[in-house]
């Protein structure tokens, strides 16, 4: 073998011959992955079935305190959090941030609905494992 052709058994992926003898870009062979929408731009695409416009943002801002904390829990339960749903809602989450929620849908694994930003209500989704504790008024 002559050692200039050793680039076409072996892949040396700096060397110039590599570049010569690499396949052509074919898009169905990568995976995009989803991106993690954790806060989104828009409203929710559609109202929950029989809500009509309740998946809307609430028209008032939440309540100007912060209420205490409740005692915290290992994990929340999907069924306890869907007992605040349309209502202003504290949330802690694990690392500390604490904010005021408004949920108007929750899943198996995750909850969505408003967040307030000191301004005005945003549309946002989290994971139940990321909550610490809520508490709903």
């Amino acid at each position: 073998m002559y050692p200039g052709h050793l680039s076409l058994y072996y892949n040396y992926p700096n060397s110039h011959e590599a570049s010569l003898y690499s396949p052509p870009f074919q898009e169905e062979n990568y995976y995009y992955a989803a991106p993690n929408y954790r806060q989104l731009v828009g409203p929710p695409p559609l109202a929950l079935p029989g809500e009509g416009s309740a998946a809307e943002p609430p028209t008032s801002p939440p309540p100007s305190f912060v209420p205490p904390q409740q005692v915290e829990a290992y994990a929340v339960d999907p069924g306890g959090i869907a007992g605040c749903l349309f209502s202003y809602t504290y949330v802690w989450l694990r690392g500390f941030e604490q904010f005021w929620f408004y949920p108007t849908f929750v899943g198996r694994n995750s909850v969505s609905g408003y967040r307030w930003t000191g301004f005005n209500w945003v549309y946002f989704g989290i994971d139940l494992r990321q909550i610490q504790s809520f508490t709903c008024f």
